[in-house]
């Protein structure tokens, strides 16, 4: 028999308290506009062809 692996999970608090750490630490949250993606223009296009050929 193969031995199940726990499944992670994580909990508000546990969240919560990584995210006081981290902030305590000095790190620092950056908000983005509602809509942005926050990433930069990249080249080319991102959309793909599904169709066989």
């Amino acid at each position: 028999m193969s031995k199940k692996t726990e499944k992670a999970t994580l909990t508000t608090a546990m969240i919560e308290e990584q995210t006081a750490a981290f902030l305590k630490s000095g790190g620092v949250v950056e908000y983005v506009s509602k809509g942005k993606s926050g990433q930069y223009t990249s080249t080319g296009s991102k959309q793909i062809n599904l169709k066989a050929r």
